[in-house]
């Protein structure tokens, strides 16, 4: 059923066929638009200025007025509009003589108004119409000449969603796109559900094989179908349509049969027998050619959901191929579908890595060829800049559903159709396949994928990218190109990319669902100009046995502490080994727990070593999966190579972009430093420690009431409890109980029996442990396992705490608190440790060089703190920051009922006493080590890495 505006819009397309005059037509034919296609109404003609003055400056120095035909104030959308020609459509490219001499297309012509405008009225998006065809410029791209979006007059029905922009502030039509594909990947989702059922045995491997097979055949017929690949639309429809509901199945076999074998091999009597069926062309590439895989019996639901809501009610033309693919791999993978959620990594994340890689560059050089002034020279370079775009060769190691590298060719692609674009200026028309203007080719393309499903999906969107980059390139060159035949293929393995060679893709296998898109492989081993991707996320402690082999693979056993590395840690080193000694660049996507903690020594201190270097890095960011069920991990980007590059480092955190001398492996603006582990602190400071560990099963630990309940049964009980705190028990000030039994006799323990019983469950507990060290715990049961309880006052650190705090509350307890082992205890800290550690110049470091549990602050000893290069300070000195230091403690217990939580929390500046003490004891911390008042954090952390390398250098630890 068409929507209401689907059918204005069929409407304004019957009014405006073959006519339009820029000068009597052009306020009618807008004002229409609006006000029926896009929903205006009666407030159209207030909605849109016509003829809108603007002064240009000549190159005279002089001025010239000039008039914009039409221009949308609400959403600064500027129109060129021109005649269409009786006998022909005026091309949009075109150049004609404008009043002055200039030879100007009509969107270099808007370009002119628009950069004449004032900051304010500067358009965000230009339009150029012929009345036959609307051309839009995004004016947010960097490059918004080289790809517009179409759209024909004859389309409008369908496609007036993409000109909502023009009413729609809020861009909803760039939205659209992502949403349809989620959609499509839903309707998959419905017919994957449907026909699993139907097959004799749903939840056998060959069943689940065929049923892989099935969607993605269907998938490939309901685009092509959409899309004009078939030569008609609906066709895949119209052919099932008068068969009866039991008979599809057949049907079904008898086109994917035609569709795999060559018009010259078919039946004779085919176009005879059944002209609809004759009619479909030859695909190739082997996605039809396997036979064997099985087609169940369709009910009526599923002869209603394929061609209903599947075919005639959703145009799969218009889905975006990076988002869809991945849609459409969660569908086929049962892991995935077990989750619940339909995976996908959002273009601009793409971006994130593949822009600074590499389409940054060149974008840059093609808008230096576009500023050459001699044509001549400039179309040389132009066809210069194509072939280097079709010699590029990209691996991606771990390509999943292919997102990456299908985002790859759609930019590569589009930055060819700008050079097409400048090239024909609409005149050139290509007769033959061998005279093809297109040079890319998804063949630039490598990937290596260990889920089956994945690598055929892969293959897939790569088809339909090709697909809606080769209509672009058809509305370019005026000529209409074939699709089918399929004559390329990208090189996407099934396989473990930590044990196939990357050069010749040898170790993984190309025996896909019925040998989709398969071609003969060139085992020749291949080098690649870019290594992008987005590897698995596997932490070290959770790896399993199979990952841990595969690392052992990757690095050796000699490796020192491979055992602490992530799974992801595995796609660097291996990259790394490749390219040494080649021109080779890579970006690959990892979790931030490599540029923390203890790994990044173990991993980057001997790569480094070994000539690697960062070119690029996006700092710690939540790299969402664009999902119906978020999943969000945290995220580091690394951009890194062997060979020297000149190009200017580049550091981004969050919305800033900042220009580096250096960036090293914590991402900073600093020196190459490695912070290694060490037992004991590098100055003369307290050693810290960790509280008690009791390994109790919780058979120790009570809330008040528990507590209350258990003193009230066994009385005698009630001088054995102690208060306990953990990080989160401290910084939000609701302490636990803890009944410490360590110090009572036998004798004793007879006498209290809640108590032994508890003491008895522990035992219970530790003998079933998997863990040796644990069993032999049980002989004690009334002590911890760690037991850190210091005499006296003693300082208390929380080993975890939010990232969105500033400054990580730190502590003081009295001998009569036992903690736990979620915090670091300091027994011997004064005032003046504790002034330092609670100050900015310590915080700077604690972020810079901590691991992290998601995105929160994991403080460790060995790490953080024992790797801290303390001030030199005079007993003065230290005074003085012990001064500062008591004001922060008095200017909290101002706050007696507030937690730590809220007091250093976002809502920190609610409490001006408490930020005024900290901004006193900051400025006595940075004046030690001779900081100026305004440093900046990685001012900071750069200095005291200088001061660490200078005090580590002589040290054997």
């Amino acid at each position: 059923m068409a929507t209401q505006q689907e059918k204005n819009a069929a409407a304004f397309t019957r009014q405006w066929q073959e006519r339009g005059n820029e000068k009597s037509d052009t306020q009618t034919f807008w004002l229409g638009l609006l006000r029926d296609v896009l929903g205006k109404g009666d407030d159209a003609d207030a909605a849109i200025e016509f003829e809108k003055r603007v002064v240009m400056s000549r190159a005279d120095g002089k001025t010239t007025t000039g008039f914009i035909d039409a221009y949308i104030k609400d959403t600064r959308v500027l129109i060129e509009q021109k005649s269409r020609d009786v006998s022909r459509d005026v091309s949009l490219d075109e150049s004609r003589r404008q009043s002055g001499g200039l030879q100007l297309t009509p969107y270099r012509q808007a370009k002119r108004y628009a950069d004449a405008l004032p900051f304010f009225e500067k358009p965000r998006w230009i339009v150029t119409c012929n009345f036959a065809e609307l051309r839009i410029y995004d004016m947010n791209l960097k490059r918004p000449a080289e790809s517009p979006e179409i759209i024909s007059l004859d389309e409008l029905s369908s496609q007036a969603y993409r000109l909502q922009f023009i009413t729609d502030a809020g861009d909803s039509h760039i939205q659209r796109e992502t949403e349809v594909s989620i959609q499509a990947g839903a309707l998959v989702g419905l017919l994957y559900d449907a026909l699993k059922p139907q097959y004799r045995e749903p939840d056998s491997a060959e069943t689940l094989r065929s049923l892989n097979i099935l969607c993605v055949r269907l998938v490939f017929c309901l685009y092509a179908e959409d899309a004009g690949i078939f030569g008609r639309h609906n066709m895949f429809h119209d052919y099932l349509k008068g068969v009866p509901t039991n008979k599809i199945r057949i049907a079904l076999r008898e086109l994917f049969r035609v569709l795999d074998t060559t018009v010259e091999q078919r039946d004779p009597y085919l176009a005879d027998d059944n002209p609809m069926l004759a009619a479909f062309p030859y695909v190739n590439g082997g996605l039809f050619s396997d036979e064997t895989a099985e087609i169940p019996p369709f009910n009526d639901k599923l002869r209603t959901l394929l061609l209903q809501n599947a075919s005639l009610d959703f145009d799969w033309s218009t889905i975006s191929p990076t988002i869809f693919g991945a849609v459409f791999e969660s569908t086929l993978n049962p892991e995935t579908r077990r989750s619940g959620g339909m995976h996908y990594t959002s273009i601009e994340n793409i971006h994130k890595a593949i822009d600074p890689l590499f389409l940054n560059d060149l974008n840059d050089e093609l808008e230096s060829i576009m500023r050459i002034a001699v044509v001549r020279t400039r179309e040389q370079r132009l066809r210069a800049f194509q072939q280097k775009l079709a010699r590029l060769k990209f691996l991606d190691p771990a390509c999943g559903s292919g997102n990456f590298l299908t985002e790859t060719y759609l930019s590569l692609r589009r930055l060819e159709n700008q050079v097409l674009r400048e090239l024909s200026h609409g005149e050139i028309a290509f007769a033959t396949e061998e005279a093809s203007p297109i040079q890319v080719s998804i063949a630039q393309l490598s990937g290596i994928e260990i889920n089956d499903y994945a690598v055929t999906v892969a293959k897939t969107a790569l088809w339909i990218a090709e697909n809606q980059m080769l209509r672009e390139t058809e509305s370019i060159v005026q000529q209409h190109m074939d699709f089918l035949p399929l004559k390329s293929s990208a090189r996407i393995v099934e396989g473990n990319a930590l044990r196939t060679d990357w050069g010749t893709l040898e170790g993984a296998t190309d025996v896909l669902y019925g040998g989709l898109f398969d071609t003969p492989r060139d085992t020749t081993a291949q080098q690649y100009d870019y290594i992008i991707g987005n590897p698995p996320f596997s932490g070290a402690r959770i790896m399993g046995s199979e990952q841990k082999d595969d690392l052992l693979t990757v690095f050796g056993k000699d490796w020192k502490n491979v055992g602490n590395l992530d799974y992801v840690t595995g796609w660097y080193k291996k990259a790394a080994d490749f390219i040494k000694g080649t021109t080779t660049r890579c970006a690959l996507v990892s979790t931030n727990s490599v540029t923390q903690g203890e790994q990044v020594a173990a991993l980057w201190k001997p790569l480094f070593a070994d000539g690697l270097h960062f070119d690029f890095a996006y700092r710690t960011f939540k790299w969402q999966s664009e999902s119906r069920k978020m999943a969000a991990v945290h995220c580091v980007i690394i951009g890194f190579s062997t060979a020297p590059n000149n190009k200017p480092k580049v550091i981004f955190d969050g919305e800033e972009k900042t220009k580096a001398r250096n960036i090293n492996c914590y991402l900073l603006d600093a020196p190459n430093i490695f912070v290694e582990g060490r037992q004991h602190p590098l100055c003369d400071v307290p050693e810290i420690s960790m509280g008690n560990q009791p390994i109790d099963d919780g058979n120790y630990l009570f809330k008040q009431d528990e507590m209350e309940a258990f003193v009230k049964a066994e009385p005698a009980s009630k001088g054995l409890f102690r208060l306990w705190y953990g990080a989160d028990e401290f910084i939000n000030r609701r302490p636990r109980w803890c009944l410490w039994l360590g110090e009572l006799s036998y004798n004793e323990l007879k006498e209290l029996p809640k108590c032994k019983e508890r003491s008895d469950a522990v035992r219970e507990f530790r003998l079933k442990s998997k863990r040796k060290p644990t069993r032999k715990l049980a002989d004690t049961p009334r002590r911890f396992q760690t037991e850190n309880m210091p005499n006296g006052n003693y300082m208390v650190i929380p080993k975890v705490s939010s990232e969105n705090r500033f400054y990580v509350p730190m502590g003081y307890m009295d001998e009569s608190v036992i903690c736990s082992d979620r915090v670091m205890l300091a027994p011997n800290a004064t005032l003046y440790h504790f002034g330092v550690l609670t100050s900015s110049v310590h915080m700077a470091w604690m972020r810079a060089v901590t691991g992290r549990l998601k995105s929160d602050y994991n403080y460790s000893k060995d790490i953080v703190y024992n790797n801290f290069v303390w001030p030199e300070a005079s007993e003065e000195q230290q005074a003085a920051i012990a001064k500062t230091a008591q004001a922060i403690l008095d200017a909290r217990e101002a706050y007696p009922d507030v937690t730590l939580a809220d007091l250093y929390g976002k809502d920190m500046y609610e409490f001006p006493e408490l930020v005024a003490a900290h901004q006193a004891n900051d400025l006595a911390v940075l004046s030690l080590y001779g900081f100026p008042k305004d440093a900046g954090e990685g001012d900071i952390v750069s200095r005291l890495m200088e001061l660490y390398r200078d005090k580590v250098q002589p040290c054997r630890v």
